[in-house]
């Protein structure tokens, strides 16, 4: 039998786990509820805000907003889901008064960073583990639903990666190692995937009501759906448009309109062009004779 004041042996865990969140934020009660869902026990919560508070009322209804030493104090197995920049310093926090317990199960859910981070609490005895859900977040219920088959990116001790595996798998996710040194790059794909996604689908909404399209959302949904699906199957081979076909008399009417009616467009129509016209003619899409007018136009853009 283990002391009960010295480090436990993950191994000999119970299987169901009393689980706390420090920072009530969009991720952390999403991933509690679904916690609960497979029989942990969510008994702590910590949040500030106004938005933190009627979050965790609705995803964890009846467990209490505590202090994050309080949290750590109540649970097993504890979220730290903070904001990137503010990990490092709570850690620290945590460690150096006193709150980090041996044994206990200290997970981030930054992608940007690995388990180091979790250094000064691991010193104290605590298990570090890095899940990463890759996916955007409402802070709504359905955020549980649309963890079912997330890819979560997993960062942990050798001795700890099944234990960080079986976790992402009862949360409904798919785990994917991600190396330590390799979890910034990791993490900005997703971010030039995903983030950028948003702005170049907000940009072309506010462009086609300008246009008059009465509902551009409905427009373009099957768009932005095929295109998606046929980048996800086939990569580069699924480019078509002005670009890849190299209608340098195309783009130059665009950057054109774009510079009328929506200045604040036209330097990253001119960048995503010029690397896509660079992707193409990787790829052989993009006819090298037809390239350098458009690679004209493009650099003619850039210069007024």
């Amino acid at each position: 039998m283990h002391d009960p004041h010295g480090p436990v042996d993950p191994r000999d865990r119970p299987a169901r786990l009393t689980v706390g969140v420090v920072g009530a934020g969009r991720v952390g009660p999403a991933l509690a509820a679904s916690l609960q869902l497979a029989g942990h026990r969510p008994v702590a919560a910590s949040g500030v805000s106004d938005a933190s508070v009627r979050r965790a009322a609705v995803l964890l209804p009846d467990v209490p907003l505590v202090p994050p030493a309080e949290v750590l104090a109540r649970a097993e197995l504890v979220l730290l889901t903070v904001p990137d920049d503010a990990l490092p310093g709570l850690v620290e926090g945590l460690a150096d008064t006193g709150a980090v317990r041996p044994g206990q199960l200290l997970v981030h859910t930054s992608g940007r960073y690995g388990t180091a981070v979790l250094d000064p609490a691991r010193r104290k005895g605590a298990l570090p583990l890095a899940l990463h859900p890759a996916m955007t977040f409402t802070g709504t219920s359905v955020d549980v639903q649309r963890l079912a088959g997330c890819s979560f990116g997993v960062t942990a001790p050798e001795e700890l990666r099944l234990a960080a595996e079986a976790l992402v798998i009862e949360m409904g996710g798919e785990p994917e190692w991600i190396e330590e040194e390799a979890r910034p790059l990791y993490h900005a794909a997703l971010a030039l995937g995903a983030n950028h996604l948003v702005t170049l689908v907000a940009q072309s909404m506010e462009l086609l009501r300008t246009a008059g399209v009465a509902a551009p959302d409905r427009m373009l949904g099957p768009l932005l759906g095929a295109a998606l699906d046929n980048a996800l199957r086939s990569g580069d081979a699924a480019l078509t448009g002005p670009v890849a076909r190299g209608d340098a008399g195309t783009v130059a009417a665009h950057v054109a309109e774009l510079r009328k009616h929506a200045p604040g467009t036209v330097a990253g129509y001119l960048a995503m062009a010029r690397t896509t016209a660079d992707r193409a003619l990787a790829h052989g899409l993009l006819k090298p004779e037809l390239a350098e007018d458009l690679l004209g136009v493009l650099a003619e853009g850039d210069s007024r």
